[in-house]
């Protein structure tokens, strides 16, 4: 095994980072390319089909008159880690523990944040 290997999911949340700082949906050239070309194509694709698998990314025809199709999140970066942190409350385990660690961990402003939200979660606020 190299030594260049990446670790395991780290292509994945790579792409996804490059699809959630793009303005709209990106070809797999593209994606390629802003990975720093050092991918090869097929292997680009192949993570772009994988998350389009997992349903987090999705696509479409490409519009631009390329060939192919052109992909894009299937949700927003703040909703996928809440996803993410939900199913691990939901997993095995003690739940409470999990939060317990969780906050214990935080920054003071972070806890302080968090501890708002409690009191009055308001959906139409931006997010920081």
């Amino acid at each position: 095994m190299s030594a260049e290997r990446r670790a395991w999911g780290s292509l994945e949340s790579d792409v996804m980072t490059v699809l959630w700082a793009a303005s709209g949906p990106l070809s797999p050239a593209q994606v390629q390319q802003q990975l720093g070309g050092d991918l090869a194509y097929n292997t680009v694709l192949t993570i772009l089909t994988r998350l389009l698998e997992k349903g987090q990314a999705r696509r479409r025809v490409n519009l631009t008159g390329g060939r192919g199709h052109e992909y894009f999140p299937a949700e927003d970066r703040a909703t996928a880690a809440a996803r993410r942190m939900r199913a691990v409350l939901d997993g095995p385990g003690d739940r409470r523990a999990v939060l317990r660690q969780f906050t214990a961990d935080l920054a003071p402003d972070d806890a302080e944040l968090l501890r708002a939200l409690l009191r009055d979660p308001d959906p139409g606020e931006p997010s920081p």
